[in-house]
């Protein structure tokens, strides 16, 4: 989908997986893009303003939102998308451990939708998308500092819906499943092979079939405070 207007797109951990993907849907819909990232930067060769990062630290945030908007203009489209792991059980779990991929997943959501909605209540539009994890849902085992913070995010999208009211800024939710991404090819085969055999579409999803679910939400603006499953109906239930 084209927009007649090109919009200011930020995505958070836009260098790769399924934040490349996002970054490359808006891109193609005519949008003016800008990611962040941590580590490795995106490929040159995709034309994103590319902003080095840190979503924990709040100085960082805040420089690259105005790298954003002096390139871009003010940005209408924020993808909360940054994440990291530190999988362990929880009795073998340090407190860093846990505080480290909150203060990523869920305090770095936190850090940079703060600093886009002053923006969009200027502008009085804004579409702020939240990447969370169908583990939030259901649980996953060595994961419980991951799952917390990705739950925590539902709570978070649905207050902000609320102190938003009836202003033209939405706040939604997509809950990715067991995606192709560096993340799921670290699993082994026997880990694989179960989750598969609890996913009614009995393959892993495409980073492209969370980014259709992230566009939609970025064009749809009666929908507010929602969390889409993208998993192949591996939480059915949930």
């Amino acid at each position: 989908m084209t927009h007649a207007t090109a919009r200011s797109v930020l995505v958070t951990g836009g260098n790769r997986g399924i934040g490349l993907a996002i970054a490359r849907r808006f891109a193609a819909a005519g949008d003016r893009v800008a990611v962040t990232y941590r580590g490795t930067e995106p490929p040159a060769s995709e034309g994103f303003l590319a902003v080095r990062c840190d979503v924990r630290d709040g100085q960082q945030v805040d420089q690259a939102f105005k790298e954003a908007e002096e390139a871009h203009g003010p940005v209408t489209v924020l993808v909360a998308n940054a994440g990291a792991t530190q999988d362990r059980l929880l009795v073998r779990m340090t407190e860093e451990d846990f505080t480290s991929v909150i203060d990523t997943n869920l305090t770095g959501a936190f850090r940079v939708a703060r600093r886009a909605v002053r923006g969009m209540l200027t502008a009085g539009h804004g579409r702020i998308v939240l990447l969370s994890s169908t583990a939030a849902l259901h649980g996953a085992p060595g994961q419980t500092n991951y799952a917390a913070a990705k739950a925590g995010l539902i709570g978070f999208a649905r207050s902000l819906t609320q102190e938003l009211g009836p202003r033209d800024i939405t706040c939604n939710v997509v809950a990715p499943g067991l995606t192709r991404t560096d993340m799921s090819q670290s699993l082994t085969e026997d880990q694989r092979r179960k989750l598969l055999a609890t996913t009614p579409a009995g393959r892993l999803g495409h980073p492209d079939e969370v980014a259709d679910a992230v566009a939609f939400l970025a064009g749809a603006g009666y929908v507010r405070g929602a969390v889409i499953p993208v998993d192949g109906g591996a939480g059915l239930g949930h």
